[in-house]
Order: C-alpha cells, then structure tokens, then sequence
C-alpha cells in the first residue's frame, strides 16, 4: 500500500471514530504510520483530506458491490439462489462498517460539504444501479427474465433491497442481523421474480 493510500484510508477511519470537527491531522498521521507532515505534502489541508478520503471510501464501497453484482454474470441453472446470493451480498456490502460510517460521515457533514452526497452516490448507488442493469440485460437476452427496460427493473430491485433495510436499520443507526439481512434478500428476490421472471413454457 502506497503512502497516500494509507494515509486516505487512515483518514476514513479517524473521521468515523471522531467525526470531521474533532479529527485531528496528528492522529490521524499517527493512524497512517507517518509524519504529520507528510499528511500535507500528499493532501493539503483536513478539508481536502476529507473530501479524497470519503471518494476512497465510496471507491472501495463500489468496487465491494461490483463484485457481488459480477458474481450474477453466469447464474447457472438456479436463477432465484443466483440472485438472492448476489443480493445478500449487496446488502452485507450496505450494512459494513465502512459503508455505514461512509452514510453517516455524508450527511453528517452535508452544510459543510454540499457536493459530498453526490458524489458519494455517484461513486457507489449510480454505478452499482448500472452494474446491476447489465447483469439484468444479459439476463433478459438469454430469455432468463421477461424483457423490460433493465434500467428500471435494477432500480426497483435496489428498491426492494434499500427500503427494508433502512426501516430494520433505523436509518443505520441500527446494525441489522444476518439473518434479517437473509430474509430481505429473499423477499426481494421473490418479489422480483414475481414480476420480471420468464414466465414457463406452456404444455403442448
């Protein structure tokens, strides 16, 4: 790991213990192993150093979800498990300690940093909805789901995943169980299959 990546990811971790307005640079030099320094010569200011360590976070959150979304791109012969597994991943993507302070840290600072919730869903809710409509696409192709507008069937299937989330969540001020987590992703699988799967071949 390069030093601007240690020191990003330092960053992320002291906003989160401290929030933004009691971070320090010292500690969080000391989290990243270098000099204070240091610190400066590779960000500049703690405002910058917040902005590029919330991106890094996001990046990392994204990259997270892509791999649980790429995991759909060969289902085999179970659609629904193939599913639900992706799903299930995704939602323990949400509910990790990085992606909760990452929420928290957004909104907690929004009168400061007005762009900060754009940008942290573009990097992590745009690109993931994108993947995921993809995914659906190459499904609906191969005559495995009934064809729609893949755009809008990913958006409702995050839909059916976020919302309950967030209400068992409390709006993340609750960590959610894994087995709460399971049965959310089961139930959104179903009700997604309920409206987009194939549907059989009738008996001639």
């Amino acid at each position: 790991m390069d030093k601007r990546q240690a020191i990003l990811e330092a960053a992320f971790t002291v906003f989160a213990r401290r929030g933004y307005a009691q971070a320090c640079v010292k500690e969080i030099a000391e989290e990243a192993g270098v000099a204070k320094p240091t610190v400066y010569n590779h960000l500049a200011d703690k405002e910058n150093l917040f902005r590029h360590a919330m991106e890094a976070a996001a990046d990392a959150v994204r990259a997270e979800n892509l791999a649980a979304v790429e995991r759909m791109r060969d289902p085999g012969d179970d659609l629904r498990a193939a599913l639900e597994d992706g799903a299930c991943r995704m939602l323990q993507v949400c509910c990790s300690e990085r992606a909760r302070a990452l929420r928290w840290l957004t909104y907690a600072q929004v009168a400061g940093f007005p762009d900060l919730i754009e940008a942290v869903q573009g990097r992590t809710s745009h690109g993931l909805a994108d993947a995921l409509a993809d995914r659906l696409a190459r499904l609906v192709l191969s005559g495995r789901l009934r064809p729609c507008e893949p755009a809008l069937a990913a958006e409702q299937f995050l839909a059916l995943l976020t919302g309950p989330l967030e209400a068992r969540s409390r709006l993340g001020t609750r960590k959610v169980p894994a087995a709460e987590v399971r049965e959310v992703a089961a139930a959104a699988t179903d009700t997604f299959l309920r409206a987009y799967g194939a549907a059989a071949p009738e008996a001639g």
